[in-house]
């Protein structure tokens, strides 16, 4: 069964939403860490407001992000220095920010994504694939925080966070383009002001039959502002909706298999598929230094999980609802903000296998049965607080601090057998059914995270800073729930990072220096178990540099780091774990450079090389990719001030490479690739009314 959301009838969710408006500035030019001194939204949406101007942070503009003109949001994130968003098959997506590319079930965790400053998931219940849920095409801008950032925003912003804000769009304006493998795509926004009120609507469908087989999908994302003052408050309502129906692709196998021209464009899972929605409702309250800022989400997914053996379908939903307060208590030199929030979630996951197994080993098709592999609710409750303060206590110097508490309580609920039963109440071979479902029972997780810094800010050449910083995620729902035998508790803990990052950060270039220690690290042991013994270290350096002349403009944004396992042990799929070994799908160097040309007003030219290190694609590394250059191109012709044309080449070159690439014992050809698009040309118009 397909999921469905009638978006034509989103808009009518507005008036059942109460209204409200906060103040937007100029749109910014290309990506600078420059311009973290600029804030464009007022409030508690951004995170630069929230995190202070000390530490790593980069942020799209609304006008970089159009350009960029994104079909996938790796296109755009790659401008980042330290981030590395891993494109899989249609809009999927894993995400690596100063890290490896993690997978697995709470892989999510690892990870904040915001919207508004508003998480977009429940700490517990997040998506892997999430990046795919916000509108990050259509943005007023995108803020990528980079290390540990708990102690301000919270669980799961374990490595970095990555924020979207919701566009105010001003006037009217349609862009339609096409691209190869009957790409097509049309994007519209436009403002209206009713009596007091201000309201932006921003709405894209996309499609495409894709470059592979059978790996077709259709994608609409909707987003509603109303800004209006009421009384003495300035209020900001959004609504931000997104539909995706997704014919996915698998792996393609063996040694390089992503250079073969026979290959690289079969899917050897032509049944599969992805089908999701989402909607999420904010209210963004200020007045004076009070901010009060409720909100809901509702999102629920379908897909079939093809890379598992006996092909079972997942079918999960979510309802969430919560408030975040603050209050601003600054005096004299001293600027301090506490803040508080509440949330409140019931979600569910169901995984059904509606066939027997016949076609894999004997052990596999007696331990994988036909019919109810996991069926159960959850509820969770999320209570935190928090101050964040930068003293200025000399002329050029400030202290930096923050602290957040957050507890995190699970209320789960099996609504099946108890067991690793098959769903009748009758046992598999080989001991019994691989899938093994806990009994009813709580759990509660409380971390406490903190930042310490000091800036010293040197006139008008920039600063430097030392920070040193925590961070921490409490396990996912499905860590905790989603068993397999000889484990009936997950007897897990919260992941805790450490880190400390020394950088500076003038008008024009940033660098900085990290080292990160990780402990309980959650992952699949070699029997099966739902572990968190494990350790990770990591250290690098990051630089960031944007510097123009006359009519031109060059950028750089270049990372080099070290991420590796801390312990021994084993993992699932045999998996051997080192101490010393390099984490699988960490790239040492990653790097995009791009010039910009204006050779008269009129036009834009915009050259980009983007640059994935070798890395190991197994935690025994014994196999590795060998990494990509690619090359692509982007331009545009003004043809009067209210209509232009664009173009965009990506990949010029015309280069074989891998999106993600991958090593498994479980296929005798063991290497697995996500083979990238070939030369791509888009070509589109935008009007203005």
């Amino acid at each position: 069964m397909r999921v469905a959301l009638p978006l034509l009838f989103l808009p009518l969710l507005w008036f059942l939403f109460p209204a409200t408006g906060a103040a937007a500035e100029g749109i910014q030019p290309l990506n600078s860490e420059a311009i973290v001194e600029e804030l464009v939204v007022s409030g508690d949406s951004t995170l630069q407001e929230r995190l202070g101007s000390a530490g790593s942070i980069s942020v799209l503009g609304a006008d970089e992000i159009t350009a960029i003109g994104a079909t996938h949001i790796n296109e755009a994130l790659a401008r980042v220095p330290g981030v590395w968003v891993a494109r899989g098959s249609g809009q999927e997506n894993l995400t690596a920010i100063r890290s490896a590319v993690f997978t697995g079930a709470g892989a999510c965790g690892e990870f904040l994504y915001l919207e508004d400053g508003i998480p977009i998931r429940p700490a517990g219940f997040c998506n892997i694939n999430n990046l795919f849920e916000v509108n990050s095409e259509m943005a007023e801008r995108i803020e990528v925080w980079r290390g540990p950032a708990s102690a301000v925003l919270g669980g799961n912003a374990l490595h970095g966070a990555v924020n979207v804000l919701t566009a105010v769009p001003e006037g009217k304006q349609l862009t339609i383009e096409g691209g190869p493998y009957d790409y097509y795509r049309v994007r519209g926004q436009m403002d209206i002001d009713l009596n007091q009120h201000r309201l932006g609507i921003s709405v894209q469908s996309a499609s495409t039959n894709g470059y592979r087989d059978d790996t077709g999908y259709g994608q609409q994302k909707l987003s509603v502002v109303d800004l209006v003052e009421v009384g003495e408050w300035q209020v900001k309502n959004t609504l931000n909706a997104t539909l995706l129906n997704q014919e996915t692709g698998g792996y393609v196998y063996g040694l390089d298999a992503y250079k073969s021209g026979s290959l690289r464009r079969t899917n050897p899972n032509p049944e599969a598929y992805r089908d999701a929605w989402s909607l999420r409702l904010a209210s963004h309250w200020r007045r004076g230094a009070l901010s009060v800022t409720p909100y809901f989400r509702r999102s629920a997914m379908e897909f079939l999980q093809h890379f598992i053996p006996g092909e079972p379908v997942e079918d999960n939903d979510q309802s969430s609802t919560g408030v975040i307060l603050s209050y601003d208590i600054s005096q004299g030199d001293l600027t301090m903000t506490v803040g508080s929030q509440v949330e409140y979630m019931q979600g569910g996951l169901k995984e059904y296998q509606p066939e027997p197994l016949t076609d894999s080993s004997a052990f596999n098709n007696a331990v994988r049965p036909q019919g109810l592999h996991y069926h159960y609710d959850v509820d969770s409750l999320l209570v935190a607080g928090s101050y964040d303060l930068d003293w200025k206590f000399r002329d050029e110097w400030s202290l930096l601090h923050s602290l957040r508490a957050e507890w995190l309580g699970y209320d789960y609920n099996n609504k099946t057998l108890d067991g690793n039963t098959r769903d009748d109440g009758t046992t598999c071979g080989f001991g019994g059914c691989l899938y093994n479902r806990p009994g009813d029972r709580d759990d509660e997780f409380f971390n406490v995270s903190g930042r310490l810094g000091v800036q010293r800010r040197f006139q008008d050449i920039g600063s430097a800073y030392l920070i040193l910083a925590t961070g921490f995620r409490a396990p996912q729902a499905t860590e905790l729930y989603r068993l397999q035998r000889g484990q009936d508790v997950a007897d897990l803990k919260s992941e805790k990072l450490l880190s400390a990052e020394l950088g500076y950060k003038s008008g024009r270039w940033s660098a900085a220096a990290f080292i990160e220690r990780q402990k309980h690290f959650i992952f699949r042991d070699a029997a099966g178990l739902n572990v968190s013994n494990g350790k990770t270290r990591s250290k690098g350096v990051e630089l960031s540099v944007n510097q123009g002349w006359n009519s031109h403009a060059l950028a750089l944004a270049v990372s080099y780091a070290k991420h590796r396992y801390d312990f021994d042990g084993g993992a699932s799929g045999g998996e051997v774990i080192v101490d010393g070994n390099y984490i699988d799908t960490a790239p040492r160097w990653l790097g995009n450079a791009r010039w910009h040309w204006f050779p008269t007003a009129q036009v834009e030219s915009e050259v980009e090389v983007v640059f994935v290190g070798e890395h190991e694609i197994n935690a025994a590394n014994t196999a590795e990719y060998d990494g990509h250059v690619v090359f692509n191109w982007r331009g545009s012709y003004a043809l009067s001030e209210r209509a232009s044309l664009f173009a965009r080449v990506i990949n010029v070159l015309d280069k074989s490479y891998a999106d993600r690439a991958d090593f498994t014992v479980f296929n005798p050809l063991n290497y697995r690739y996500f083979p990238a698009m070939p030369r791509q040309l888009y070509l589109g118009a935008t009007l203005a009314f």
